[in-house]
Protein backbone atom coordinates (compact mmCIF):
# COMPACT_ATOMS: atom_id res chain seq x y z
CA UNK A 1 0.00 0.00 0.00
CA UNK A 2 2.96 2.44 0.89
CA UNK A 3 4.08 1.82 -2.80
CA UNK A 4 0.83 2.93 -4.46
CA UNK A 5 0.78 6.06 -2.09
CA UNK A 6 4.33 6.83 -3.11
CA UNK A 7 3.38 7.01 -6.57
CA UNK A 8 0.06 8.81 -6.23
CA UNK A 9 1.89 11.43 -4.56
CA UNK A 10 4.54 11.91 -6.90
CA UNK A 11 2.30 11.96 -10.07
CA UNK A 12 0.40 14.67 -7.53
CA UNK A 13 3.71 16.64 -7.33
CA UNK A 14 3.91 16.42 -11.22
CA UNK A 15 0.69 17.67 -12.00
CA UNK A 16 0.59 20.29 -9.26
CA UNK A 17 3.80 21.69 -11.09
CA UNK A 18 2.25 21.80 -14.30
CA UNK A 19 -1.08 23.70 -12.96
CA UNK A 20 1.13 26.19 -11.25
CA UNK A 21 3.26 26.55 -14.68
CA UNK A 22 -0.09 27.37 -16.77
CA UNK A 23 -1.29 29.14 -13.83
CA UNK A 24 1.91 31.78 -14.03
CA UNK A 25 1.71 31.85 -17.89
CA UNK A 26 -1.64 32.82 -17.56
CA UNK A 27 -0.92 35.75 -15.38
CA UNK A 28 2.18 36.82 -17.31
CA UNK A 29 -0.12 36.26 -20.28
CA UNK A 30 -3.07 38.24 -19.04
CA UNK A 31 -0.39 41.27 -17.75
CA UNK A 32 1.21 41.49 -21.25
CA UNK A 33 -2.65 41.78 -22.83
CA UNK A 34 -3.68 44.36 -20.22
CA UNK A 35 -0.65 46.90 -19.98
CA UNK A 36 -1.47 49.18 -22.16
CA UNK A 37 1.31 50.16 -24.99
CA UNK A 38 1.96 53.66 -26.36
CA UNK A 39 2.79 52.73 -30.17
CA UNK A 40 3.27 56.40 -31.20
CA UNK A 41 6.39 57.34 -32.87
CA UNK A 42 8.87 59.17 -29.97
CA UNK A 43 10.30 61.18 -32.67
CA UNK A 44 8.61 64.00 -32.63
CA UNK A 45 8.68 66.23 -35.88
CA UNK A 46 10.41 69.45 -36.06
CA UNK A 47 9.52 72.19 -38.42
CA UNK A 48 12.97 71.88 -40.41
CA UNK A 49 12.08 75.16 -42.39
CA UNK A 50 11.69 77.18 -39.46
CA UNK A 51 14.88 76.39 -37.72
CA UNK A 52 16.27 77.48 -41.37
CA UNK A 53 14.61 80.18 -41.83
CA UNK A 54 15.86 81.58 -38.21
CA UNK A 55 19.84 80.27 -39.51
CA UNK A 56 19.29 82.02 -42.37
CA UNK A 57 18.30 85.41 -40.85
CA UNK A 58 21.21 84.90 -38.05
CA UNK A 59 23.97 83.97 -40.73
CA UNK A 60 22.51 85.12 -44.20
CA UNK A 61 23.71 81.71 -45.26
CA UNK A 62 21.96 80.21 -48.56
CA UNK A 63 20.34 77.33 -47.32
CA UNK A 64 19.00 74.48 -48.98
CA UNK A 65 15.81 73.62 -47.67
CA UNK A 66 13.54 71.66 -49.79
CA UNK A 67 10.14 70.68 -50.19
CA UNK A 68 9.28 67.17 -49.09
CA UNK A 69 7.14 64.77 -50.91
CA UNK A 70 3.40 65.03 -50.31
CA UNK A 71 3.25 61.78 -49.29
CA UNK A 72 3.93 61.30 -45.83
CA UNK A 73 7.87 62.56 -45.13
CA UNK A 74 8.63 64.84 -42.32
CA UNK A 75 11.82 66.30 -40.76
CA UNK A 76 13.13 63.89 -37.45
CA UNK A 77 16.31 66.59 -37.14
CA UNK A 78 17.66 70.09 -38.61
CA UNK A 79 20.63 72.06 -37.46
CA UNK A 80 22.99 74.26 -38.51
CA UNK A 81 26.54 74.83 -36.94
CA UNK A 82 28.24 77.89 -37.97
CA UNK A 83 31.74 76.92 -36.03
CA UNK A 84 31.76 73.62 -36.89
CA UNK A 85 35.19 72.13 -35.85
CA UNK A 86 35.57 69.83 -38.85
CA UNK A 87 37.48 72.42 -41.03
CA UNK A 88 33.90 74.10 -43.08
CA UNK A 89 33.31 77.65 -42.73
CA UNK A 90 29.34 76.32 -41.38
CA UNK A 91 27.50 73.08 -42.57
CA UNK A 92 23.60 72.93 -42.10
CA UNK A 93 21.97 69.62 -41.80
CA UNK A 94 18.93 68.21 -42.07
CA UNK A 95 16.91 64.66 -41.65
CA UNK A 96 13.73 63.29 -43.66
CA UNK A 97 11.98 60.33 -42.76
CA UNK A 98 9.18 58.49 -45.78
CA UNK A 99 5.60 56.72 -44.98
CA UNK A 100 7.74 53.61 -44.88
CA UNK A 101 10.06 54.29 -42.51
CA UNK A 102 12.89 55.20 -44.61
CA UNK A 103 15.46 57.72 -44.38
CA UNK A 104 17.40 60.57 -46.24
CA UNK A 105 19.80 62.99 -44.40
CA UNK A 106 20.84 66.33 -46.20
CA UNK A 107 23.68 67.96 -45.31
CA UNK A 108 25.12 71.20 -46.50
CA UNK A 109 28.66 72.07 -46.55
CA UNK A 110 29.97 75.72 -47.25
CA UNK A 111 33.82 76.32 -47.85
CA UNK A 112 34.70 73.07 -47.77
CA UNK A 113 37.99 71.58 -48.31
CA UNK A 114 39.31 68.11 -49.73
CA UNK A 115 39.67 66.54 -46.92
CA UNK A 116 36.52 66.95 -45.15
CA UNK A 117 34.77 65.80 -48.90
CA UNK A 118 37.62 62.76 -48.68
CA UNK A 119 36.27 62.34 -44.65
CA UNK A 120 32.52 62.02 -45.83
CA UNK A 121 33.05 59.52 -48.91
CA UNK A 122 35.62 57.34 -46.61
CA UNK A 123 34.96 53.67 -47.58
CA UNK A 124 32.70 54.54 -49.81
CA UNK A 125 33.10 54.13 -54.16
CA UNK A 126 32.47 56.04 -56.85
CA UNK A 127 29.47 53.79 -58.63
CA UNK A 128 27.59 56.59 -61.20
CA UNK A 129 26.29 59.12 -61.55
CA UNK A 130 22.57 60.63 -61.35
CA UNK A 131 21.70 63.85 -63.86
CA UNK A 132 18.28 65.85 -62.29
CA UNK A 133 17.50 68.73 -63.90
CA UNK A 134 20.67 71.02 -64.29
CA UNK A 135 23.01 68.80 -61.84
CA UNK A 136 24.44 66.16 -62.09
CA UNK A 137 25.35 64.00 -59.23
CA UNK A 138 27.87 61.91 -58.15
CA UNK A 139 26.38 58.47 -56.76
CA UNK A 140 28.54 56.80 -54.10
CA UNK A 141 27.95 53.66 -52.13
CA UNK A 142 29.72 51.91 -49.12
CA UNK A 143 32.34 49.50 -49.06
CA UNK A 144 32.66 48.69 -45.42
CA UNK A 145 29.41 48.42 -43.64
CA UNK A 146 28.81 52.53 -42.39
CA UNK A 147 28.54 53.84 -38.48
CA UNK A 148 25.54 53.52 -37.55
CA UNK A 149 24.90 51.31 -39.84
CA UNK A 150 23.52 51.92 -43.67
CA UNK A 151 23.38 55.57 -42.53
CA UNK A 152 25.80 56.03 -45.51
CA UNK A 153 25.67 52.86 -47.67
CA UNK A 154 24.28 55.01 -50.66
CA UNK A 155 25.22 58.90 -51.13
CA UNK A 156 24.70 61.50 -53.95
CA UNK A 157 26.97 64.20 -53.68
CA UNK A 158 26.57 67.54 -55.67
CA UNK A 159 29.38 69.89 -55.73
CA UNK A 160 27.09 73.17 -56.75
CA UNK A 161 29.81 75.53 -56.87
CA UNK A 162 33.44 75.69 -55.88
CA UNK A 163 33.76 75.37 -52.40
CA UNK A 164 30.14 74.36 -51.33
CA UNK A 165 28.67 70.83 -51.50
CA UNK A 166 25.33 68.86 -51.04
CA UNK A 167 25.25 65.39 -49.76
CA UNK A 168 22.37 63.31 -49.42
CA UNK A 169 22.63 59.71 -47.96
CA UNK A 170 20.70 57.33 -45.90
CA UNK A 171 18.14 53.93 -46.26
CA UNK A 172 15.77 54.89 -49.12
CA UNK A 173 15.29 53.75 -52.36
CA UNK A 174 17.04 55.25 -55.35
CA UNK A 175 13.90 57.24 -56.74
CA UNK A 176 13.17 58.46 -53.03
CA UNK A 177 16.64 59.80 -53.26
CA UNK A 178 15.85 61.19 -56.88
CA UNK A 179 12.94 62.98 -55.21
CA UNK A 180 14.83 64.95 -52.34
CA UNK A 181 17.90 65.98 -54.70
CA UNK A 182 15.19 67.16 -57.52
CA UNK A 183 13.66 69.32 -54.86
CA UNK A 184 17.03 70.43 -53.94
CA UNK A 185 18.13 71.52 -57.18
CA UNK A 186 14.38 73.17 -57.65
CA UNK A 187 15.75 75.50 -54.71
CA UNK A 188 19.19 75.89 -56.28
CA UNK A 189 17.49 76.44 -59.40
CA UNK A 190 15.25 79.61 -57.56
CA UNK A 191 18.18 80.77 -56.08
CA UNK A 192 20.16 81.42 -59.23
CA UNK A 193 16.91 83.62 -60.86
Amino acid sequence: MSDAAAQRRARQTVINLGLSLAATLGIVLALVLIVPRDDSNRIQPVDYKDIAAGAVETTSLPLIVPELPSTGWWSNSAKIKTSPTDGTDASWSAGFVGPKNQYIGLTQAFGINPTWLAFQLKNSAKTGTQAVGNYTWDIYEATEPSDPPKTKDFMMVLNYNDHDTALIYGVAKPQDFVEIATAIQVKLMERTK
